[in-house]
């Protein structure tokens, strides 16, 4: 038996609709009106691990590897794991550093345009 854990290069959330559709939590979505510089909750299910040492792009799932092209730059300050209902999920908090404009080059690799020499 081993231990299931996910590395995530990334923040993915769910369109805010699956919130008012009442499929998914709100912490599970990207909020309506994201704002530079604010901290919000997010919530995902499993055990996951991401970068904390940096900025990391926040990009939208519709599920199964679905996923948009960067929407914001974000620095993840809290992930903690946690068990419920026999199922395990991970939990934080990340505050938007920039917003990416559709098309916009922003990171290379995983580091952010410019950082490299």
């Amino acid at each position: 038996m081993g231990i299931k854990v996910e590395f995530n290069l990334d923040l993915a959330l769910r369109d805010i609709s699956e919130f008012k559709n009442g499929n998914r939590k709100i912490e599970e979505c990207i909020p309506e009106n994201l704002e530079v510089g604010k901290v919000y909750e997010f919530l995902k299910k499993d055990q996951r691990n991401y970068w904390l040492f940096g900025e990391i792009p926040l990009i939208e799932t519709k599920g199964n590897e679905i996923l948009s092209r960067p929407k914001a730059s974000i620095i993840i300050l809290e992930a903690t794991h946690f068990v419920e209902d026999k199922e395990i999920y991970t939990k934080g908090k990340y505050k938007v550093i920039n917003f990416i404009s559709d098309g916009e080059t922003y990171f290379e690799c995983f580091d952010k345009i410019g950082v490299r020499k």
